[in-house]
């Protein structure tokens, strides 16, 4: 599995820096890379108190009663930590100022690493590195059709879709973000820099990605919308088999906002989220608005500029 050459890539550079955090909820993501730090570690003849997981919890959480059932099933739990924190904590309006985006998803999920991020911040003063699982659901597809107005048959013709959006040379999105994971990262990127992390998730890689846009999914789906919630956990589940010979538990989807308490969160409007960024950036916005656009799917001549 690529993704665990990465990990062992990843931690053999930072062999003589440190601890190493993982933003962990106890789902497919989360617990794979978990358990390929693990094992690069070990690899490496570190020391077990080197990888800590942490998890959020808000009061009741989901995702805090699913990690430490995994961490304790895969006797980890010596390794894991609980991040309490009260839902007043939840700022997203700093969360809109830190990713200079309004997409009410990624400004929830901002808002939430946040309150995660400070609690370690808080314990461990001197950690810089971070850990985590982003990515995995775009490398799989493994997105709720329901949440958008997408369709199988979008997803399957746009190999890239959750990746680089509706097009590549074309501004589809906006004049600042192109969509997918060049938009959907910062989420994960700027929050975690803002609290001075270095954070960095295996399934971003390019091999990564590259390996996941082979799948047959077409053949895979068969039709079968409802595959696409199971798929990713059979394929990580199997390849975490293959490669370090773990039986992984598995949990169904859940968003890491959601996770943090104990029933899902309200869902802030994009409309809110809109007027919020336009107050915090309208200074940059009308800087923007002086200079020279060009479109993306401006023609260039062989050998010219722009």
């Amino acid at each position: 599995m690529d993704t665990a050459t990465t990990a062992d890539r990843l931690v053999a550079r930072l062999a003589d820096v440190g601890p190493v955090a993982v933003a962990f909820s106890g789902g497919v993501d989360s617990t794979s890379v978990l358990l390929m730090a693990v094992h690069a570690n070990q690899s490496l003849g570190g020391h077990a108190d080197r990888i800590r997981a942490f998890t959020l919890d808000m009061g009741g959480g989901l995702d805090a009663a699913q990690a430490e059932q995994v961490m304790c099933a895969l006797g980890l739990d010596q390794q894991w930590e609980r991040v309490s924190a009260p839902p007043a904590d939840d700022d997203l309006e700093a969360a809109i100022r830190v990713i200079e985006d309004y997409h009410p998803l990624d400004v929830e999920c901002a808002a939430t690493s946040m309150c995660l991020l400070r609690g370690i911040r808080d314990r461990y003063p001197n950690l810089t590195y971070l850990l985590d699982g982003d990515g995995g659901d775009e490398n799989l597809k493994s997105y709720p059709l329901e949440d958008s107005d997408l369709t199988l048959s979008s997803i399957l013709r746009n190999p890239l879709l959750y990746q680089e959006g509706w097009g590549v040379d074309a501004i589809k999105h906006s004049l600042a973000y192109s969509g997918g994971l060049s938009r959907g990262y910062v989420r994960t990127y700027a929050p975690a820099a803002a609290l001075g992390f270095d954070a960095f998730s295996p399934y971003t890689t390019r091999s990564v990605i590259e390996a996941a846009v082979a799948i047959p999914f077409e053949q895979i789906l068969a039709g079968d919308v409802s595959r696409l919630s199971t798929l990713k956990q059979d394929v990580v589940s199997a390849g975490v088999k293959a490669t370090l010979g773990v039986e992984m538990p598995v949990h169904q989807k859940r968003r890491f906002q959601d996770g943090a308490t104990a029933t899902p969160r309200e869902r802030v409007s994009k409309a809110w989220c809109r007027r919020t960024f336009n107050v915090l950036w309208q200074d940059r916005q009308k800087e923007a608005d002086t200079l020279d656009r060009r479109s993306g799917n401006e023609v260039v001549p062989a050998g010219g500029r722009r």
